[in-house]
């Protein structure tokens, strides 16, 4: 069967379908397009439909003219109907995978994904789940789910893959088809098919012996900087209350050519892996019995940081005879890392929240996010307008969350009356507080 496959992924012949047309699904078709393969596109979002048809983009790194690329060499097509699923000889999942509100793993997308395609199965097809998981899902949750609609019967009827996602949005230098690919596989012929298909697309692909690895690569890549932000952040804490700018050793500390790595504290962590892939290692480990002391310690830390800059906010704005009840407090940066329209997981959502509850009369000013978007967590922001950023001296404290490069930190510095800056991103000046 996988060498039938094979020989049409090689030939060009083999269609490929994408579910979830977001950061990692939209940069996954352009690259198969490329390939010159044909693409479906499936997506529950009719939005994302009519604008990917009409090559409008709603990705801010994604230019409309690639979208343009693709559609006029008639290569793609998008669609909310999940029966066309059964024209693909591959389909690859990219759908979320949030957290509960008790920290759990929330598998509804790849659930509901999975059960919406399984009744489209058919013989010699590949299914690949791309989406950040514990180990085990593909194989526990996504082959189960396939089963349900069908006697076919994975690894003997049709394959089925992990590979996990390692985009990094507005990343200059690193793109989809330069990153190596890791690949695992429910079976050797599922294996095969799948570095056979992320081959024509990536540098290089890397094959490990099962989905449970391929899935634990992802979280470990992730832990490991949840861990050193988590170290970052509590050596601001401390080295500050020495009057020591972490800021400063770091820069210092990152000239040592070994042995030394940078990472850089902030207000929290945003972003859709580093603030979840930690507690989906957490809770499957509470299956084997096995704590995980340091990484829910690195959690906890990240997690508190937006108290932090609260508190810290509460003792300047003190010395500078200000109360926070009633202070107008401008956010700088919706997004949760610079240069992105990506607001998930933000932790300006929080600060906004926390600076709201203690009485202060709150804006946002985002060059990328014109609009505060609809966030599970915060449905209260949804629809509220960036400010201009001209206006910064009309509040009383600006508080700078995300330092996005195309913000004239000198000009706004001038301006403000008061600047927290929580990314060391305004320069040195009286009325500049780091917290």
């Amino acid at each position: 069967m996988h060498e039938r496959l094979i020989a049409k992924i090689d030939k060009r012949e083999a269609k490929i379908g994408v579910v979830g047309l977001g950061y990692v699904g939209l940069p996954l078709v352009i690259e198969f397009c490329k390939a010159k393969f044909s693409v479906l596109g499936l997506d529950i979002d009719s939005k994302k439909v009519t604008a990917l048809k009409k090559s409008r983009t709603y990705i801010k790194h994604i230019p409309s003219e690639h979208l343009a690329e693709i559609n006029n060499a008639g290569l793609f097509d998008a669609t909310v109907d999940f029966s066309r699923a059964a024209e693909c000889d591959v389909i690859i999942i990219c759908v979320p995978t949030p957290l509960t509100h008790h920290r759990e793993p929330d598998m509804s997308y790849i659930v509901k994904t999975a059960e919406s395609l399984a009744p489209y199965v058919r013989k010699e097809q590949l299914y690949s789940l791309e989406s950040t998981t514990y180990p085990g899902t593909t194989r526990d949750v996504l082959v189960p789910a396939l089963e349900k609609s069908t006697d076919l019967k994975a690894g003997k009827d049709f394959l089925v893959a992990y590979s996990p996602e390692r985009e990094d949005p507005n990343n200059d230098k690193f793109s989809t088809s330069n990153i190596p690919k890791v690949v695992g596989g429910i079976d050797y012929s599922s294996l095969k098919v799948a570095e056979a298909l992320y081959g024509t697309i990536i540098c290089r692909t890397v094959p490990v012996t099962s989905t449970d690895t391929a899935e634990a690569t992802k979280l470990m890549e992730n832990i490991f900087r949840a861990v050193n932000i988590a170290l970052a952040n509590e050596l601001k804490v401390i080295f500050s209350k020495m009057d020591i700018d972490v800021w400063e050793v770091i820069e210092a500390a990152k000239t040592k050519p070994f042995g030394f790595m940078p990472f850089y504290p902030g207000p929290g962590l945003g972003g859709h892996c580093i603030p979840i892939d930690p507690f989906y290692l957490t809770w499957k480990a509470r299956e084997y019995d096995s704590p995980t002391k340091f990484i829910e310690l690195a959690g906890e830390i990240n997690t508190n940081m937006p108290y932090h800059v609260i508190q810290q906010m509460l003792e300047i704005m003190n010395k500078n005879d200000l109360c926070m009840k009633g202070s107008k407090i401008l956010i700088v940066g919706l997004a949760y890392k610079k240069n992105v329209d990506d607001p998930r997981e933000s932790p300006s959502f929080k600060l906004w929240e926390l600076l709201e509850e203690r009485g202060a009369d709150v804006d946002f000013h985002d060059p990328y996010c014109l609009k505060a978007p609809h966030m599970r967590e915060w449905p209260q922001f949804e629809g509220t307008p960036s400010a201009p950023i001209e206006k910064a001296s009309e509040y009383d404290v600006v508080l700078i969350s995300t330092a996005h490069d195309n913000i004239n930190y000198e000009q706004l510095v001038k301006d403000a009356k008061l600047v927290i800056d929580t990314r060391n991103a305004a320069p040195a000046a009286p009325n500049v507080y780091k917290a």
